[in-house]
């Protein structure tokens, strides 16, 4: 289980890249990536702007890991349809003023500053400046989070393992999720074989990474059934949407994901409002109403409008955990209203794994 926090150097990303120090190599391609996308959450969150719309600049000083890691970078970021401008080598403060100049979202610039040829690293910056240390620590964070997430939630005998016996499937349709299954489900013990599609690749040579996509479902829930798993689970290309599959091959999606996640997400919440998107059944109002106990607040199309007005009703002091929109964008309370398809996938990973020990599953 590889400890993103060992890279941090105050307000940057530092590392082994190349041969010739004696070390061995942390800034590894996988490590890179990964960053890239914790990068690109983090941008979702305090940019308030999809990934889908960023513009990033990326430059990067002299040293001869440098085209390695920007090609990583750039990777993740267009195949989760950022814009990106290659700036080459650049200066740091070049570009940060690329943030104003260009202009652009954000930028990154890849560099080790005065450290031995063999090391390098990385600087994050916005129109407001450069990243702080906490920023830094949150980016390096954001798969370790999922897994204590999962640690927490689930509570094993085995803490440290608490998806052993668990088998899971992972589609990241060539997109940034392919993480989730190497550092996220992995470590905690699942047996992850029978994932695919991994690896970022912004032409998506096998399926449009898309949990609406009919080829897409079909995919996943004929690898799921195929590898004999317990549950399997598809990102969309940026991570902001996920779909889940039960045992059985049959999609959680559209009404189905709706109706598990309000469920969830009333845990702790009785009496509490879901709000959704206009096009819900109204078999799913039932659910949440009578079965569940919750109330069900329809709203327009358009997963920003969903977002803000379950922040307007909570502003108004109406109890309310949810927003969801039918295409899988989903944003609770406890995660600050972000849409995050790889945090509402742990939630239904974490549900799973409580049920199995009830004897029971997602199913029921």
């Amino acid at each position: 289980m590889f400890a993103y926090k060992t890279l941090k150097s105050g307000t940057d990303i530092r590392g082994v890249a190349s041969e010739g120090g004696g070390a061995p190599i942390n800034l590894t391609d996988e490590v890179i990536e990964r960053i890239a996308a914790g990068f690109l959450v983090w941008c979702e969150k305090h940019l308030n702007k999809a990934a889908a719309g960023l513009k990033i600049a990326v430059g990067h000083d002299s040293r001869i890991s440098a085209d390695r890691i920007s090609a990583a970078l750039c990777r993740v970021f267009t195949a989760c349809g950022a814009s990106v401008s290659d700036c080459g080598l650049a200066s740091t403060p070049s570009m940060f003023m690329a943030t104003l100049e260009l202009p652009c979202d954000c930028s990154v610039q890849i560099t080790a500053s005065h450290h031995p040829f063999y090391r390098n690293g990385l600087k994050f910056f916005t129109p407001a400046g450069g990243l702080d240390s906490p920023d830094i620590s949150e980016i390096l964070e954001y798969a370790e989070n999922l897994r204590a997430m999962i640690q927490k939630g689930v509570s094993a005998e085995d803490y440290e393992h608490p998806l052993n016996g668990f088998k899971i499937v992972v589609d990241a349709g060539n997109g940034a999720g392919g993480f989730y299954a190497t550092e996220v489900l992995e470590p905690l013990g699942a047996d992850i074989t029978g994932s695919q599609f991994l690896d970022p690749d912004g032409r998506f040579p096998n399926h449009i990474p898309n949990p609406e996509n009919e080829e897409a479902m079909a995919s996943v829930c004929a690898a799921t059934v195929r590898a004999g798993a317990d549950l399997g689970v598809i990102f969309d290309t940026d991570v902001d949407r996920g779909g889940a599959v039960d045992s059985r091959g049959e999609e959680i999606n559209r009404n189905r994901l709706v109706a598990i996640a309000s469920a969830i997400a009333l845990e702790g919440n009785a009496g509490g409002t879901i709000v959704t998107d206009s096009i819900t059944s109204d078999g799913l109002k039932t659910y949440i109403e009578e079965t569940l106990g919750g109330h069900h607040h329809r709203f327009k199309r358009g997963y920003k409008n969903v977002i803000n007005e379950a922040i307007r009703l909570n502003n108004e002091g109406v109890n309310c955990p949810l927003a969801i929109e039918t295409s899988g964008h989903a944003a609770l309370r406890e995660n600050y209203f972000l849409d995050d398809g790889a945090y509402l996938v742990t939630k239904i990973i974490i549900k799973a794994a409580q049920l199995s020990r009830a004897g029971q599953s997602l199913e029921s």
